[in-house]
């Protein structure tokens, strides 16, 4: 028996209402381009919309003139999806409130959860979107995963309940001293002032 390795989320489809309200949100609030457009091949009653969510994978959404939309929550059920989480980069994730206020949109407010912060809101469906900007950038050659796994094992031998942002400057000096070499002896921390 041998895994099926995935290689990273190729799209992701969700219920959507008419076309233009999903347009609207889609492109209209979070920016994603709309790039491509067909039937729903299984269901040709239905729109299938395509829309880059910045990093060249895809969102999709089924549209249908006659769906209804929905403004409460969508059902959290087992299996049911809880929240989408989007990245948006700092300079960004300052503007969030102010652009979500003048559309009158409510939200969570941010929230500090060590190693990103967060905003979240829901869309004219009721889905929780999220928008979330790290809080460190790993080292050159690292991903966020690779600290993220790091800081987490930091966490646990210190008996820490979350990672904190310690865990995460820790998780990137060990890193950094396990991929990059250097011609000292000894890359302990020193003190050049205490001469």
């Amino acid at each position: 028996m041998k895994k099926i390795q995935s290689l990273g989320v190729h799209h992701i489809t969700l219920m959507g209402a008419d076309r233009q309200s999903s347009i609207d949100f889609w492109e209209g609030v979070l920016g994603m381009p709309f790039i491509f457009d067909q039937p729903n091949l299984d269901d040709p009653e239905e729109g299938h919309l395509y829309f880059d969510p910045g990093d060249g994978r895809l969102i999709t959404i089924f549209t249908n003139e006659n769906r209804a939309r929905v403004h409460s929550r969508t059902p959290m059920d087992a299996g049911c999806v809880h929240h989408i989480a989007f990245e948006v980069d700092r300079a960004m994730f300052d503007q969030v409130l102010d652009r979500l206020a003048d559309r009158g949109i409510g939200n969570s407010g941010i929230k500090d959860r060590g190693f990103m912060h967060s905003i979240y809101f829901k869309d004219p469906l009721g889905l929780l979107i999220e928008l979330a900007c790290y809080t460190f950038i790993p080292p050159s050659g690292s991903s966020h995963a690779e600290v993220m796994m790091q800081a987490h094992k930091l966490r646990v031998e210190r008996g820490a309940e979350a990672i904190e942002r310690e865990h995460l400057a820790d998780a990137a000096v060990m890193i950094v001293e396990r991929s990059q070499g250097s011609l000292s002896a000894d890359r302990a921390a020193k003190n050049p002032f205490d001469r």
